[in-house]
């Protein structure tokens, strides 16, 4: 595990860009894809934002790993469950997991498909 990415949901991601820009004091790091945005405030740790309706009830939580494949092998093991899948989605620029916890929060796991962004 090399970093971390907190995401939030806005309703109207023009209105998000503004407030988070303010409150961070700094215009987005990347624009990944349309809706969405991220910031970087620290090395390591990523805030994305995402246009749309809220996707869960607890907060988004994704740690950046080197092999996903090799982490949804780990994680089937660990928690016992098959079904655990790898994501990709077209102008998504990586290949993910999420799990949700017995409380209603998220906690994923992501590979760039670019591997140049991992060192960012």
């Amino acid at each position: 595990m090399f970093e971390m990415t907190v995401k939030v949901q806005v309703g109207n991601i023009e209105e998000g860009v503004k407030w988070y820009s303010a409150v961070l004091n700094k215009a987005p790091d990347r624009i990944p894809h349309p809706g969405s945005a991220e910031w970087q405030p620290f090395k390591g740790c990523w805030l994305q934002m995402a246009e749309g309706k809220e996707e869960s009830k607890g907060l988004l939580i994704r740690i950046g790993v080197h092999d996903i494949e090799a982490e949804r092998d780990r994680l089937r093991s660990a928690l016992q469950d098959e079904t655990i899948e790898v994501s990709i989605k077209k102008f998504v620029p990586v290949k993910w997991i999420d799990l949700t916890d017995p409380w209603g929060n998220t906690i994923g796991f992501y590979e760039y498909l670019d591997k140049e962004y991992e060192n960012q």
